[in-house]
């Protein structure tokens, strides 16, 4: 590497620590603010605690980096501009392309790092933590008493106030129980004395009592009261406490708890789901509206799927299948997503509109076997019948002129013969039952389900890839700004920084939302901020570029001005009136 390479990487080295130390400690602190109270509360043991916040560390990273590489690239630029070093590199010949090239190749080799780190290290650490937070949940607070306060120990069952708690003995005083367990009797207990301890298992609360009386009062006649002494008496108080348990058999992953191939399959599989759903809607519709139209059923078609597109996370996959992993990946996926098929659909072996075509299919073969059992005989053989059954040859006809036969015990009545086929048997088909409104609406679920899932897995495919690329676009938009602002120093980074990051960040939470209700695309949904962004940064450098020289730009103030005089034009051009001192003629 170039001696002028490594300079200018050198100078990013650091402030690319700094930051990402920074921010993620800023960020790690505010976490801890949130969930420190709520665990220590619980009686957690100080390593799941440590363990609680360790796994949260790479979700954050996830998010600082990016940051931390345009905190670092606005910091070195705008000091070697500063200090004339881009001035006197330029006058030897080296152009700006040429000096922000190192920082972009570095800032790919970021931005691998970070995909591997978002496709492996975050969805297991995302995992863990959601299974940590479950146990964490399924813990009860420590069981704790206050002096002169009538404490819950059962909820809406037993209360306890204690005139005085010595901690050191757990020794109580002046103790008074509500138990509130019987709705037909009220009882009190009181005591001069107790001492309160856990059981064996540390679930149950044990309370031994000394030198008191119990009274209960019976709701259905208050002029009954029941009191009993005692000098020790024994309470236990169930499910006070639960020992902390990790959960080993939870394998169940959402769409931030996978890789990127796991949701690549599951997205596939989706797919799959949302075009076998749409065929079968499709049919299930054209089925009705030709039975309503010609009184027949139409055969029932194979149900036809089509593959998903070719999407990036397939290509992905595909690049990074020789590395192992991939078809292990895949084939849980399929295994879990077998294992999350829907009691109906394993009662029953298929979907809805399975089931509806299955259906029409049964109730044409069953008109098909009525009429084989039903065909009338030949005209003579007819008649013949006819006259030894008592009855006469004349018989109403039908709309087509096709005599009818006597009615049959399905109460059906067989056609003989018909005025324009002579000799060929008339048979009118009996009409299905109507397409139910709830299987419609079943089949549209189904649609709109797989397509909400195929969009999530999408949206979280791309935000990988888009947070990962976000490292190459914040160099292209921070070095420009830190060239033509050389004397900002920290004002600009900071300004620059949190402007930049509130917009990038609100951009991806907006699409993430818009492409989860199927307004959005999911690639334009995380990439829209990126394109953006690409595309200020290089008008930024072809300003830079055609200026004579990086040194003649000012500090931040300048910056809020030039800002401040660029959205004054806009006004001006959408009419929008401006603050102006009115002058009178005389």
């Amino acid at each position: 590497m170039k001696i002028l390479q490594r300079y200018v990487l050198k100078e990013h080295v650091g402030p690319l620590v700094f930051a990402l130390a920074a921010l993620t400690s800023l960020l790690l602190l505010n976490q801890v603010a949130k969930q420190f109270g709520n665990l220590v509360g619980k009686g957690l043991a100080w390593s799941v605690i440590g363990e609680f916040f360790l796994l949260s560390i790479p979700f954050i990273i996830a998010m600082t980096l990016p940051m931390a590489v345009l905190v670092s690239t606005l910091y070195a630029f705008s000091r070697l501009a500063a200090e004339n070093e881009i001035t006197a590199l330029k006058a030897s010949g080296v152009g700006l392309l040429r000096i922000i090239q190192p920082v972009l190749w570095g800032a790919a080799v970021i931005a691998l790092f970070m995909l591997a780190f978002n496709d492996q290290i975050l969805p297991r650490s995302n995992h863990r933590l959601r299974v940590l937070q479950s146990d964490i949940a399924r813990k009860k607070p420590t069981f704790a008493l206050k002096e002169q306060v009538i404490n819950e120990v059962s909820q809406g069952r037993l209360f306890l106030r204690a005139g005085k708690i010595e901690e050191n003995t757990d020794l109580l005083r002046e103790i008074t129980i509500y138990d509130m367990s019987d709705p037909v009797r009220r009882r009190t207990i009181y005591a001069d004395s107790g001492r309160m301890a856990l059981s064996e298992s540390m679930e149950d609360l044990e309370l031994t009592l000394y030198h008191g009386y119990s009274q209960e009062v019976n709701r259905a006649n208050s002029t009954e009261l029941q009191r009993l002494f005692y000098v020790t008496d024994l309470i236990r108080v169930r499910g006070v406490a639960n020992p902390f348990e990790r959960d080993t058999a939870d394998k169940y992953r959402g769409e931030r708890e996978m890789s990127i191939c796991e949701m690549e399959a599951e997205y596939r599989q989706r797919s799959r789901d949302w075009s076998a759903a749409r065929f079968e809607l499709s049919e299930v519709l054209g089925n009705a509206a030709h039975r309503a139209s010609t009184g027949e059923i139409r055969t029932a078609r194979k149900t036809e799927t089509r593959e998903a597109r070719l999407t990036i996370g397939k290509l992905y996959c595909t690049l990074v299948r020789p590395l192992g992993g991939v078809a292990v990946a895949e084939a849980a996926t399929k295994g879990k997503l077998a294992s999350e098929k829907s009691d109906w659909e394993v009662e029953t072996g298929g979907s809805v509109g399975n089931l509806i075509m299955q259906a029409q299919g049964d109730q044409q073969a069953r008109s098909r076997d009525s009429l084989r059992r039903e065909r009338p005989p030949a005209p003579s053989q007819a008649a013949a019948q006819t006259l030894r059954d008592g009855g006469s040859i004349s018989r109403p006809r039908d709309s087509v002129g096709a005599a009818f036969s006597r009615r049959t015990p399905s109460g059906i009545q067989a056609p003989l013969t018909s005025v324009r086929a002579a000799g060929i048997a008339q048979v009118r088909r009996p009409m299905p039952a109507a397409l139910g409104v709830s299987e419609l609406e079943m089949l549209r679920s189904r649609v709109r389900e797989a397509s909400e899932r195929m969009s999530q897995y999408q949206v979280e495919i791309q935000k990988k890839f888009a947070l990962a690329a976000a490292c190459v676009v914040f160099v292209l938009l921070g070095a420009p700004i830190a060239l033509r602002f050389p004397r900002g120093g920290v004002g600009l980074v900071i300004g620059v920084s949190l402007g930049v990051f509130a917009l990038y960040y609100i951009g991806l939470i907006a699409g993430e939302t818009l492409a989860d209700k199927l307004i959005v695309n999911a690639f334009w949904s995380m990439w829209l901020a990126n394109v953006l962004f690409t595309i200020v940064g290089i008008y930024f450098i072809f300003l830079v570029r055609k200026s004579g020289s990086t040194a003649r730009g000012g500090d931040f103030s300048e910056l809020l001005d030039a800002m401040r005089m660029w959205f004054a034009k806009g006004a001006r051009h959408v009419g929008v009136p401006l603050n102006r001192r009115s002058r009178t003629t005389p």
